[in-house]
């Protein structure tokens, strides 16, 4: 499997970074790269009802370690699937919201929550 390739990050100069999907024109490869993994479909399920910040984020996902948030948020952002936006000035909070992108995959995230509710029911 290849590695995640990365542009190098910008000064706010509108670069972004840029995963490469791994396998070409596979339709499922490219959105297990953009939602795959434990947190991101956490991390859309939580952003879903309003815009949140880090730290909200966190405080919802305890066992999700400062470093792994900030990588998931960090891809997610990069896929435009969320947006991040300061609010003032430096050291700014930060929030994250769902772009209207990011808002096509709320019925996946329902369809994958209820298909774990009856998995979790099944081998009770």
């Amino acid at each position: 499997m290849s590695a995640i390739q990365k542009e190098p990050a910008g000064n706010g100069n509108g670069s972004r970074s840029r995963r490469i999907n791994p396998v070409d024109d596979c339709p499922l490869t490219a959105a297990l790269a953009a939602v795959g993994g434990k947190w991101k479909l956490i991390i859309l399920y939580w952003l879903s009802d309003s815009p949140k910040h880090f730290a909200a984020l966190r405080q919802r996902m305890p066992r999700i370690s400062q470093k792994v948030l900030t990588q998931q948020l960090r891809e997610l952002v990069s896929d435009e699937i969320i947006l991040r936006t300061s609010k003032g000035a430096v050291p700014a909070p930060v929030e994250y919201s769902l772009t209207d992108y990011g808002r096509s995959l709320l019925p996946l995230v329902e369809a994958v929550r209820l298909w774990g509710r009856g998995h979790i029911e099944r081998f009770r």
